[in-house]
């Protein structure tokens, strides 16, 4: 049975304009016009991005063209918007056959662009060339999955992130634990966390559970620990519903929070994942989920967040395991979750080559870098990664380790409200209903959100 599809921005169409300036064309003597278009905006909105694709993308790419024999212009399109009206206006120019003919678009409309007929795989648009491009070999196949629907790739990765469990070696050392952790279990987990309970003040373990933390508690909770449990959310078509992977998830939570090794007043309220922050680089939080966002952006000691002057030496991270040794997706030991935008072509270009040509330029090795203007980041590229993140070990550590085992969440249209139901379940947990029963109660809710129970794997 076809997945329903309720798309925001599909459904909004018919009420909204067409905004956009058409796909790129031959322009007489002028030679071609390509056109790219992006959320950002110089002096707005992810300028930085703007500023790398007007100053460098542009200029590099007409050169390069100019080298070639051809007369070549790019145009950028930019926007400083909210992301779902940038969405919405993409959707409209594909729909309409118009719009620029390389778009950033986040890494979860994918399929359901896919699936409304806005996007078509690379390799349909610009052929057979796009499989020998060098860059694929450069890209972990994993990675490779932020652009991948339906086992065909729509897009490359600008970039992405990675998963893992921070931890305070200096709580880990007062406990009597190794400040050298890399548990092998969820029971090492807990086993971790109840001797961090004996220190007085310490919260052992921040997992984000309930509705208040968002979709935190899906990517940086329950969807790692799914994973780690040899499930994903959607795999073949079906969601995951009550099945022995999701009960072992919702145990887990019950382990943590029924034992009090986690403070579920944290995960009610408002700010209560800023909060955590604020505690763990207080000293008052024992192990912490979060992406290399927390690293690079919460806890550097130039962050505006929370600060830690001495976090090179206090923090320390760890693969987040499955459930026991070979129990992960793919018979892997340890798991993570990514996420991240992609570009893509779009499917009505009126010069499918040359666009692809575009396209793979903006994601080489010299672009990639010069995007990174200087900064230490992850890019999607090993090879510029090797490079730019020597300074850095624990980015470097994402990159070689976490992204070769990472997943994503599923590109379609009513991921978010299914994550929302997600939500639920793990706060019904924490109100102290069994897993089971929570369970039951979130396979009930998303077959009533996907189509009824042939779309659910229970």
């Amino acid at each position: 049975m076809r997945l329903p599809r309720r798309p925001a921005v599909i459904t909004v169409l018919a009420a909204l304009a067409l905004t956009s300036c058409g796909t790129g064309a031959p322009s007489g003597q002028e030679g071609v016009t390509l056109t790219i278009a992006a959320n950002s905006i110089s002096g707005g909105k992810n300028a930085e991005s703007a500023d790398w694709i007007e100053k460098w993308v542009v200029p590099e790419f007409e050169k390069a063209q100019k080298a070639a024999g051809r007369t070549v212009k790019v145009a950028f399109q930019p926007s400083g918007v909210d992301d779902e009206q940038y969405k919405t206006r993409i959707a409209l120019d594909l729909k309409s056959g118009k719009g620029a003919d390389v778009l950033a678009v986040d890494g979860i409309w994918v399929g359901e662009f896919a699936q409304a007929g806005y996007l078509k795989p690379l390799t349909d648009v610009a052929g057979a060339t796009v499989d020998t491009w060098e860059g694929w070999t450069q890209i972990p196949e994993a990675v490779q999955g932020l652009g991948i629907f339906d086992g065909k790739k729509y897009g490359i990765p600008l970039g992405t992130d990675g998963r893992v469990l921070f931890y305070n070696k200096d709580l880990f050392k007062k406990a009597g634990l190794t400040d050298r952790w890399q548990p092998r279990s969820w029971q090492e987990i807990i086993d971790a966390g109840t001797a961090l309970k004996k220190l007085p003040g310490v919260t052992p373990i921040q997992i984000n559970a309930g509705t208040a933390m968002g979709e935190a508690t899906t990517m940086q909770g329950a969807l790692p620990l799914l994973a780690g449990a040899g499930a994903e959310i959607y795999t073949d078509g079906r969601w995951a519903g009550a099945s022995q992977a999701m009960k072992d998830v919702l145990g887990f939570y019950r382990q943590i929070y029924a034992a009090g090794l986690g403070d579920p007043r944290l995960q009610q309220e408002a700010k209560g994942r800023d909060k955590s922050f604020a505690e763990f680089a207080e000293g008052r939080i024992g192990i912490l989920a979060e992406s290399d966002y927390f690293w690079r952006s919460v806890v550097a000691p130039k962050a505006e967040v929370a600060p830690m002057a001495d976090r090179d030496r206090v923090v320390g991270y760890a693969k987040i395991p499955a459930r026991q040794p070979g129990a992960g997706i793919r018979g892997q030991d340890h798991v993570s979750m990514s996420g991240g935008a992609v570009r893509v072509l779009n499917p009505f270009t009126k010069q499918p080559a040359l666009a692809w040509e575009l396209l793979s330029f903006m994601h080489s090795a010299a672009a990639t870098k010069s995007e990174l203007a200087g900064q230490v980041r992850i890019s999607a590229r090993k090879d510029v990664n090797d490079e730019v993140l020597a300074a850095d070990p624990m980015l470097k550590y994402i990159a070689d380790e976490v992204l070769p085992i990472t997943a994503y969440r599923p590109p379609l249209a009513v991921y978010p409200r299914v994550s929302t139901a997600l939500q639920e379940a793990t706060s019904q947990v924490l109100a102290g209903t069994p897993p089971d029963e929570a369970a039951t109660a979130y396979q009930r809710e998303l077959e009533a959100l996907v189509g009824g129970p042939a779309n659910v794997a229970g």
